[in-house]
């Protein structure tokens, strides 16, 4: 070994030159002391802020008894499933540790129920994003993200995103298993389906006997005001995936399915070492616990200001910010020009967002924002939009 010092990471991330040490409610603070309005919440996975009480009492609880493997029960994962299967309508669950481990598992699942019946094929929408290990990548229809891993696992085909009639030709040529879907696209830029696009959807998969999977990762657990995006428009999916805000900042995936569906996978067809485990547990049980207090309602009460607040920019700014688009706290500012200089700009102001898509700033804040923070937020994020306007 050479004695010259390197990069200890792997470097697979552009990371801002910051340092946050501690968090509390929705501001983060650096190893210099400086506070920072959180809008992104860890991507979303941060639903109860920072240092949240019920979240922190609910975690201290389960330390006592940190991991036991699935060969046994523990009271916090059979509580936190008994519970997702009454909000869901009596599906089953199964727990991972990500929203990626989540799609994978439902993509074992769809290839198990189809090759039973002569169909294995999943179709995903263009432009969706299901994780970066190679089952989910294979379902995230974005040839950037793809190309340099390629052969990518058969068996996934693609159509537009918000387009049912397209989707319908698609079933009529193949031999479809499942249809897989965000019910908003997050990492794609913040894309609202045409209303009723949902229920298009489902209908085409009961007629074509193929399975309805929706990807609720980044939209599930309140974020649009609902408790998951799909009930906007009272469809009833055969596999729910979630993951992200289930956990509030704790690594936690699950996989929801219809009995009848579920009952596909028997003892050593899949399995996850960590899914479940007490900790991870804890942290779901204290999501739900302040979702059904209050935070729901919550959330639908504040979010209409911060649709507002980002309208009210748009007015200022209407060379700049060419569409505002989301629901709910899931939020996007489509520009005229690349995103990325905003987030910088913001981030140097304050406030914590992000650019994806190329063009679009994207706001996920804590479920637990105020308008107070969404005043802070909207004059700093016009402070970036000036700067880069110039």
């Amino acid at each position: 070994m050479s004695g010259e010092q390197t990069d200890p990471w792997v470097p697979i991330y552009r990371r801002f030159p910051v340092t946050l040490v501690r968090g509390e409610g929705l501001r983060v603070y650096d190893d210099h002391g400086r506070a920072y309005w959180d809008f992104l919440a860890g991507i979303g996975a941060s639903a109860l802020g920072h240092n949240h009480p019920g979240l922190r009492a609910r975690l201290e609880g389960a330390l006592s008894l940190l991991h036991t493997s699935n060969y046994f029960h523990n009271p916090a994962a059979e509580a936190l499933a008994a519970r997702l299967q009454a909000l869901s309508g009596g599906m089953q669950v199964y727990f991972g540790n990500s929203g990626a481990e989540a799609n994978e598992a439902a993509i074992k699942l769809v290839r198990k129920w189809g090759r039973a019946r002569g169909r294995t094929v999943i179709l995903a929408a263009r432009g969706g994003f299901h994780g970066r290990t190679m089952g989910a990548l294979a379902a995230t229809r974005q040839p950037a993200l793809q190309d340099p891993f390629r052969p990518m696992l058969e068996g996934f085909d693609e159509f537009p995103f918000g387009d049912a009639t397209t989707l319908a030709a698609k079933l009529e040529e193949t031999p479809a298993a499942a249809v897989l879907i965000e019910p908003i696209q997050g990492e794609n830029g913040v894309v609202v389906p045409p209303a009723g696009f949902l229920r298009e959807v489902e209908r085409l998969c009961r007629d074509h006997g193929c399975l309805f999977l929706v990807d609720e990762v980044q939209t599930g657990m309140g974020r649009t005001g609902f408790w998951f995006a799909h009930q906007a428009e009272e469809v009833h999916p055969d596999v729910i995936l979630l993951a992200k805000g289930l956990g509030g900042g704790v690594p936690v995936g699950a996989m929801l399915a219809r009995p009848e569906v579920a009952a596909t996978l028997v003892p050593g067809d899949h399995g996850s070492t960590f899914g479940g485990n007490p900790l991870a547990a804890a942290a779901g049980l204290a999501v739900l616990d302040w979702l059904e207090e209050g935070g729901l309602r919550h959330v639908q009460a504040v979010a209409p200001a911060l649709e507002a607040a980002l309208r009210r920019l748009q007015a200022r700014f209407p060379a700049l910010v060419r569409e505002v688009r989301g629901r709910g706290l899931m939020w996007g500012l489509v520009l005229d020009r690349p995103s990325a200089p905003v987030a910088a700009a913001a981030l140097e102001r304050g406030l914590i967002i992000n650019a994806t898509a190329g063009n679009v700033v994207r706001l996920l804040p804590p479920l637990v924002v105020d308008e107070e923070a969404i005043l802070a937020a909207e004059a700093l994020l016009g402070e970036a939009l000036a700067a880069v306007a110039g």
